[in-house]
């Protein structure tokens, strides 16, 4: 611990492959059904085979999971289910001897109920000044004290006993904290402090946009500006705190920023504040050339002003895995239920999954990867009584929640659980097996192959700009300026002719017997 070990390239970050692990569901290394430390470290020979440059850690923190781990109780320990601390930081050494970097995530809006603060809080101790504690409305205090909504559904408050009401933006056992108070501030300055002096290379801010609020927490009211609790102009010292502190390690930060207004967007990323931001307009969009076509337009554009790289990503453990999502007739994201079209025809899911790692992989700055995508996993349908996503209770059932993507991986085909370990904290599918690490890493057509030769075959596209070129309708073409390389991404409904003396590197699947590219597929050519 101490001064960080420097790194061969100080802007790593800028063109790296980050690889997202759920823990709860990555590898079960003690055979009780959960994902746990022990199995991420068993599994780093595969992540360095992949060829990922870092990893990103879902919530791995003392929790008493009501969402996933989000609802933190301590920063400084490790959730018993997946391990030590004394076992993470061996985690994040052996990883950066494979030359894979480690990146946690911070939830600075709110924590557990469970947290020491919260207890005090409730105790009636000074802490309470360190959440968001109110008289409710009404004669009798009865009614909440505005009418915001928790993004789980239902009122964002709940009472307690002695009749006051707490606020949580998510749900009822995540208080939400007062950034407001300094207390606050430095207590999340030290956590980062904590992480990088011992070696973590990076932070994941979750829901980075919410933590300030009026303090007069008025009633919403639709366009009002400045919005009473997202992108208040107070996160932006909040922030250029937390920079400053992991400029003292060569630490960088990637924050979930969900805005529509692209100029306030690159404020977050302005060089005294956040690194890089999840561009989530690319994910949401349909498979469809012309919306693609200007999402990464938008995307390159809103960062240009602020020197930011642009991210890429098309799935998390938020949302419809890809191969699902792409196989449905209506690919159209709908941000209110995180959910997208039905119905699902896999095989074409997976052709258009496969063309995306492609075109994703291809485009200049940062690609995200989660957990499975290699594997070209679908969305799992779960059991009504096997849901624990709280969004799924909270929405009075109309939600399916989240746990479709978060289904635990399956690794080796013939074993028990496909390999996972012991049963699963979720049920795997039928046939899950057939998806196995095992299985596709000896199948040269696979998807794991396929992401292997990606992502080796990435720097040909050098680091210059992006630069279209002509193509027919539906079709996407561009190279990078100081690149070796073009890729053609065909979404048209008939094939499409290749750039000609020019040699394919790399296909998502293969050409027709013309040698065209087959609609629905990627191909990468030597320039």
């Amino acid at each position: 611990m101490g001064q960080p070990t420097p790194d061969r390239d100080d802007d790593w970050w800028r063109s790296a492959v980050i690889y997202q692990v759920y823990v709860r569901s990555f590898a079960d290394g003690d055979g009780d059904g959960t994902g746990d430390l022990t199995g991420v470290r068993a599994a780093l020979p595969y992540l360095a085979e992949l060829g990922v440059d870092a990893l990103w850690f879902n919530p791995w923190y003392l929790s008493p999971m009501k969402d996933g781990g989000y609802d933190v109780a301590d920063y400084r320990a490790i959730d018993p289910a997946f391990g030590t601390l004394a076992e993470a930081e061996k985690l994040i050494a052996e990883a950066r001897e494979l030359g894979i970097r480690t990146i946690v995530d911070i939830v600075p809006n709110h924590v557990s109920d469970q947290h020491p603060w919260f207890r005090a809080a409730l105790a009636g101790g000074p802490e309470r000044d360190l959440f968001h504690f109110r008289p409710g409305r009404g004669e009798h205090g009865e009614r909440p004290p505005n009418d915001w909504r928790s993004e789980f559904g239902g009122p964002a408050w709940t009472r307690l006993p002695d009749g006051d009401w707490y606020l949580h933006l998510f749900a009822p056992e995540q208080p939400d904290l007062n950034w407001a108070h300094p207390a606050v501030r430095r207590e999340h300055e030290d956590i980062l402090r904590f992480w990088f002096e011992r070696g973590v290379a990076g932070v994941r801010v979750d829901s980075a946009a919410l933590p300030a609020k009026d303090p007069r927490l008025p009633d919403f009211v639709a366009g009002r500006d400045p919005h009473p609790y997202v992108d208040r102009d107070e996160l932006h010292d909040i922030y250029r705190g937390w920079r400053a502190v992991a400029d003292e390690y060569g630490a960088v930060f990637v924050g979930e920023v969900w805005l529509p207004d692209t100029e306030r967007f690159a404020r977050y990323l302005r060089p005294d504040e956040l690194h890089t931001a999840f561009n989530f307009s690319f994910m949401a969009c349909p498979w469809d050339a012309a919306r693609l076509r200007a999402s990464i337009d938008d995307t390159l554009a809103e960062h240009a002003p602020v020197g930011a790289p642009a991210t890429w990503v098309l799935c998390n453990h938020d949302v419809t895995r890809t191969v699902t999502r792409y196989g449905r007739a209506d690919t159209g994201f709908d941000f209110a239920t995180k959910t997208f079209g039905t119905p699902t025809d896999l095989a074409l899911g997976t052709r258009r999954a496969r063309a995306a790692a492609l075109l994703s992989l291809a485009l200049p700055g940062t690609v995200y990867l989660y957990q499975g995508e290699e594997l070209g996993l679908p969305e799992a349908d779960i059991p009504l009584d096997r849901i624990e996503d709280p969004m799924h209770a909270r929405s009075g059932g109309t939600d399916p929640g989240r746990d479709g993507c978060r289904v635990p991986l399956p690794w080796t085909a013939d074993a028990p659980h496909a390999g996972f370990g012991g049963e699963p904290w979720l049920p795997q599918p039928a046939g899950w097996a057939s998806y196995a690490a095992d299985r596709q890493a000896r199948d040269p057509g696979s998807t794991l192959t396929l992401y292997r030769e990606a992502i080796r075959l990435r720097p040909v596209f050098g680091d210059g700009p992006l630069t279209w070129l002509p193509a027919p309708d539906g079709v996407l073409a561009f190279a990078r300026a100081d690149g070796g390389a073009l890729c053609v991404v065909n979404l048209a409904d008939t094939p499409a002719a290749l750039p000609a003396r020019s040699a394919p590197l790399l296909a998502s699947g293969p050409l027709d017997p013309d040698g065209r590219l087959p609609k629905d597929t990627a191909v990468w050519l030597r320039a």
